[in-house]
C-alpha cells in the first residue's frame, strides 16, 4: 500500500474518536427531537427534564444508603420531580428528598416514597406490567381529538399509577378513568397539568 493511503487511513483512525462524539451529538438531537415532538412541554424543558432527571439521579446516587439499601425511582416532568419507591426509614424519605432538592428547574417535589422495606425483583415487575397495561389501554383513547398517549408520563409504585403530562381537563378526566380500569391497578394519582 502507497504511503499516501496509509497516511491518509492514520488520519482516519485518528479523527474517528472525535467524530464520535460529534454522531452521538447527532443521534442525540434527533432522539430529544423525536421523544419532544408530540411532547407539549416544547423541546427546550424536555431537555432540561432530562438534565433534572440525571442531576437528581447523580445526587441521590452519592449518599450509598439510599443508592444500595432502599428502592428509590426519579421521574422528572416539567420540573416536577416524583419520588417514589421504598426506604427504610421516615429519615431517609426526609434525606431522599434533600439529596433531589436545590437543582435549576425544579418547581416542586412530590415525595411519594413509601417507608417500608424494598419490595423484590417481583413486586417490581408487577408493577412494571401495569405500567405497561396502562400505557397500552391509552392507546384505544381514540374519541378526543388530537390526543397523543405519548404525552402521557405513566409510574407504577405499588399498585399506585402516576399520571403526569400537559393535557386538557377532558383529555385528564379520560386518561384517569381508562387507568383505573386496568388490571391491578389500587389507586391513581393525577400529577398533570393543564393547558385550557
Amino acid at each position: 500500500m502507497p504511503v499516501r493511503s496509509l497516511l491518509a487511513w492514520a488520519c482516519l483512525l485518528l479523527a474517528l474518536p472525535q467524530l464520535g462524539g460529534c454522531l452521538l451529538a447527532v443521534a442525540g438531537g434527533a432522539a430529544v427531537g423525536a421523544g419532544a415532538a408530540h411532547d407539549r412541554r416544547g423541546a427546550s424543558s424536555y431537555v432540561d427534564d432530562k438534565r433534572l432527571y440525571l442531576a437528581a439521579y447523580d445526587s441521590l446516587n452519592k449518599d450509598k444508603e439510599l443508592a444500595l439499601q432502599n428502592n428509590v425511582g426519579i421521574v422528572a416532568y416539567n420540573g416536577v420531580l416524583l419520588l417514589v419507591g421504598e426506604v427504610r426509614t421516615p429519615e431517609l424519605k426526609q434525606r431522599a428528598e434533600r439529596r433531589v432538592s436545590g437543582f435549576e428547574g425544579t418547581r416542586r417535589i412530590v415525595n411519594e416514597l413509601e417507608v417500608r422495606e424494598p419490595e423484590g425483583f417481583w413486586s417490581r415487575r408487577r408493577d412494571n406490567t401495569i405500567t405497561a397495561h396502562a400505557k397500552t389501554a391509552l392507546l384505544d383513547l381514540t374519541s378526543l381529538p388530537d390526543f397523543d398517549p405519548t404525552r402521557v408520563n405513566v409510574t407504577t409504585a405499588h399498585r399506585t399509577v402516576y399520571l403526569m403530562g400537559k393535557l386538557n381537563r377532558e383529555e385528564a378526566e379520560a386518561v384517569t378513568d381508562i387507568t383505573r380500569e386496568v388490571a391491578g391497578v389500587e389507586r391513581v394519582v393525577k400529577l398533570f397539568e393543564y393547558v385550557d
